[in-house]
Parts: structure tokens; sequence; C-alpha cells
């Protein structure tokens, strides 16, 4: 394993365009790499199949190009970010003080570790991703982190931390089926912090500020990272 990229940010596509983009201006200048979600192209392939059906292997492809999409798009809008397409060129743009984009399709072309499902997402893809270059993981979503069950329901409570293993037994949250078993799988720690206020992330990743200021879900794992 090689250790030069501190953070992964999977950034969720619930995020597009807006959040995304304040949220990219804000991790400026930060030794990061990033995974986008596929948001609405991912979950329009998601709804088409449960209509029509396709098979398992196209609607994995596609949905991964959809994060390509939006990967596309995002670093249109920025002169510090750059496009790659592996992880040698990831930090490669890394190393020129740029922050790399993943198009994680070219990647996934190479060495795929997934079973092709539903389950699996940009969540599990961003792991897979911070293994490989042996960093942190942080997924940047549309709400504060983990909950019992769905936030809108009653009796729902918010978690700030839990073991992975416990999260096995979860049918539904803020994150993929796969990822707790993906973490487990490469024996990793992750945050998960509401994209839409940028400096709980910028805080996290640089190790600053009061963390008892702002809610977020820390996973605890086997690299116990917990600052």
């Amino acid at each position: 394993m090689i250790k030069i990229i501190d953070w992964v940010i999977k950034i969720g596509g619930s995020l597009f365009p807006e959040s995304a983009i304040s949220l990219i201006n804000e991790l400026k200048g930060t030794n990061t790499l990033l995974v986008i979600g596929g948001g609405e192209f991912a979950n329009l392939i998601r709804k088409y199949d449960m209509e029509i059906g396709f098979s398992n292997d196209v609607t994995h492809e596609t949905a991964i190009n959809s994060m390509d999409i939006l990967a596309k798009l995002l670093n249109d809008k920025f002169n510090f970010t750059k496009l790659a397409k592996t992880i040698n060129q990831a930090v490669k743009i890394s190393n020129e003080g740029k922050i790399p984009i993943l198009l994680c399709s070219e990647l996934l072309l190479i060495e795929d570790p997934f079973e092709h499902t539903w389950d699996v997402t940009s969540d599990s893809i961003a792991a897979y991703v911070s293994h490989l270059i042996n960093a942190k993981l942080l997924i940047a979503t549309n709400v504060n982190g983990i909950y019992t069950r769905q936030p809108t329901l009653e009796g729902s409570k918010f978690i700030e931390e839990i073991d992975v293993k416990k999260l096995l037994t979860f049918e539904e949250s803020s994150i993929d089926l796969m990822l707790p078993s993906t973490l487990i799988r490469f024996e990793s720690d992750c945050y998960i912090v509401n994209g839409n206020f940028p400096k709980r992330v910028l805080s996290i990743i640089t190790n600053q500020g009061n963390f008892d200021a702002f809610p977020y879900t820390y996973i605890k794992g086997d690299k116990k990272w917990k600052k």
C-alpha cells in the first residue's frame, strides 16, 4: 500500500450541484481524493430497472457511469481539480498540488471486487478506493449521519458512534447496505458527515475545531482513526 493522499472524500450525489460545488471549494488545498456519487442519474437507472428489469451487470456498469458523469460536471467548475482514471494518475495529480476526482468506471474495469447488485453504491466503492491508497474515509451526504431509523420517523435517534459490526443488522440507513461488510473486509473506519455544511467536513479532515459542536457519525472499525 501507499500513503500519499490522506483522505478519500465521497461526495454524495444528493449534494449535486450547489452543495457539492460549495464543498469542493472548501476542500481547496487539502490532500484529498474525491469520489462522486451518481445522484439522480443512478436513481433513474434503478427506477427503470425496477420497472423493466435489466441485467445486474449492465445496471452496475451504468450506475458507475453515472458517477463519472457527475465527476466530469463538477470537475468543469474548478481549476484546482483534475480527473483521474487510475490510482497512479490520482497520485500524480495530488503531487502536482491539485485534487484528483476519480473516474471510477475506469478503475473498476481493471479490478472490480464487488458483486453486481444495488446493495453496492458509491459508498462501498469509495471505501475500496480508500483501502487501495491507505487513506482515511469520509462520506459527505445530505443528512447529519446515521440514525436508528429514518430521521423523519417517530422515535428515530441519532447515532454519534457505532461499531461497524452492529451496522450489519441495519436494513436501511444513509449508507449503502454493502458498506459495513466492505469496511470490515478492508479493516477500515469511516466518518459520515452532512456535506451541506462544508466546514464540518473540513474540520474533521484537518483535525481542527470543536467536534462536539456539530453532529456526525463515526463508524468504528479496526483502524481507530477517531480524533
